[in-house]
């Protein structure tokens, strides 16, 4: 299992469309990944059986990431200088049966080349019996908004439970009984979110390859404690669950969830899938949009590589290059009760008709009313070959059957000119929390820090700071 914690950089959202990819580049191959933790510029994962991946900028993953002791299912969590790494010695029928501990380590540094990588000694704060009704394996860590630290536990070979942690030492709060907080799941994760805790389950049979039926659900409460209720009500003690992400393309059986906040609107949740038919069918790290709808995360999906609508969310005009109106040659059919024209489709108009009639080199961006127009239609397409960032590569925006790129141009302003794959003209597409999308150039002239485009005015767009608290750095893809 793994759990939550907010973090601060940036993040996600496009697949490698040419073959619908799902997971990350590289060698993304783990079971069981711990949060994403960044540490001095790297991304690093934890999983089963000891080691994990790390990224240089979140799209390429590959193994490196070290940590003793072996075991079941760990996660990670930062507290202070400090990385608190949970994990389970045994359980879940490791060596037989499902007596198993789960142990807490500390490190000053996750880079194993670091001359401070040094993990503390094992404390246990958790552990079963073969013939108890709670299985100590698939920790889940949670620092919530007062400052203490929680670790929920089990699988469905009984109950998930919750104890209290010191967050100073890593040891278990002394006296400190376990609560019974959910039955018929694992991979238990906690997360808080605008006065409500979330408990997210692993339901489903794992470890079967593409026969796994994973899939992960969630309970929320008031009280950390509990009870955790789904979106009908039901208790996670009697089973309840809402669905955050189940199976679906080429991907199956997704587990233990994760969840990083880039900054506020800007949300990614991680998983595994147990097998992606892409990729070998092998267990692989996966990464997509997080999202939030009337208090309830759901997992938004990567954006496939295709001819798009951007529409502004400000007024929903459309982006488009700058030029005439080129109107199709067709009269207004009256409604005649005796018209006896026959019925036939119309034809859209095409590129060919109207390229001719735009001018040479640069051209102005604005929006305007969706017409369905050539100069109004955008192919993305994801550059896998290129840097990537937190869970996406960075994209080319287009106008459909041409060679015009938008690209960010001095003075905060956007233009199409030529495609050459110089910075400017590459995008970072983030969706939002709230299913919308904003979108990022890598570079911008004469511009420090980050810009996004923007609606300065319904027809008017350029680049400026990205606000959530405004329709003017939010644009909707719609791929008619």
């Amino acid at each position: 299992m793994k759990s939550i914690i907010t973090l601060g950089v940036c993040a996600l959202t496009v697949a490698l469309a040419a073959k619908d990819a799902n997971a990350q580049i590289g060698k993304p191959f783990i079971h069981d990944p711990s949060t994403i933790m960044e540490c001095d510029g790297k991304y690093y994962t934890f999983g089963t059986g000891g080691g994990g991946l790390i990224s240089e900028d979140g799209w390429t993953w590959n193994g490196g990431a070290e940590r003793p002791g072996g075991g079941a299912a760990p996660d990670a969590i930062k507290i202070g200088d400090r990385y608190l790494i949970a994990y389970s010695k045994t359980g879940g029928g490791l060596g037989g049966g499902h007596a198993g501990k789960v142990v807490t380590m500390w490190n000053k540094t996750l880079d194993p080349k670091s001359p401070d990588f040094k993990f503390s000694e094992e404390i246990e704060v958790a552990s079963s019996e073969y013939d108890e009704d709670c299985d100590a394996i698939d920790a889940g860590l949670l620092l919530d908004p007062d400052g203490r630290l929680w670790l929920s536990y089990g699988t469905y070979f009984g109950f998930i439970r919750l104890v209290e942690l010191d967050p100073k030492t890593g040891k278990r709060v002394e006296g400190n009984e376990a609560i019974n907080i959910a039955i018929d799941c694992e991979a238990s994760a906690l997360m808080y979110n605008n006065g409500w805790y979330y408990l997210l389950g692993t339901h489903g049979t794992c470890c079967d390859g593409a026969n796994s039926t994973y899939n992960i659900v969630v309970g929320r409460s008031r009280k950390v404690t509990g009870p955790y209720l789904d979106n009908m009500g039901r208790d996670m003690l009697q089973g309840g669950g809402r669905m955050v992400i189940a199976a679906h393309d080429r991907v199956m059986g997704p587990g233990h969830f994760g969840r990083y906040i880039v900054e506020e609107g800007v949300e990614k949740m991680s998983c595994h899938f147990e097998a992606d038919l892409d990729l070998a069918g092998r267990s692989t790290l996966a990464i997509r949009p997080l999202l939030w709808k009337n208090d309830w995360p759901y997992a938004g999906e990567l954006l496939k590589d295709g001819v798009y609508e951007i529409e502004s969310e400000r007024r929903g005009y459309a982006l488009e290059l700058a030029v005439d109106f080129v109107r199709m040659p067709m009269a207004m059919r009256w409604f005649r009760g005796n018209d006896t024209t026959p019925i036939k489709p119309v034809a859209s108009q095409k590129l060919e008709d109207v390229q001719s009639t735009w001018p040479a080199g640069d051209v102005a961006v604005r929006a305007g009313d969706y017409m369905t127009r050539p100069h109004q239609k955008w192919s993305i397409v994801a550059l896998p070959e290129k840097e990537g960032f937190l869970g996406g590569a960075y994209c080319k925006i287009v106008i459909e059957g041409t060679n015009r790129a938008l690209t960010a141009a001095p003075n905060y302003e956007v233009i199409a000119s030529e495609y050459t794959g110089a910075e400017t003209q590459l995008w970072r597409i983030d969706q939002l929390t709230d299913g919308t999308y904003r979108l990022m150039p890598k570079q911008a002239p004469g511009v420090e820090g980050q810009v996004v485009l923007v609606s300065t005015g319904d027809s008017t767009v350029g680049l400026g700071k990205f606000d959530m608290k405004s329709d003017n750095s939010k644009w909707n893809l719609k791929n008619h």
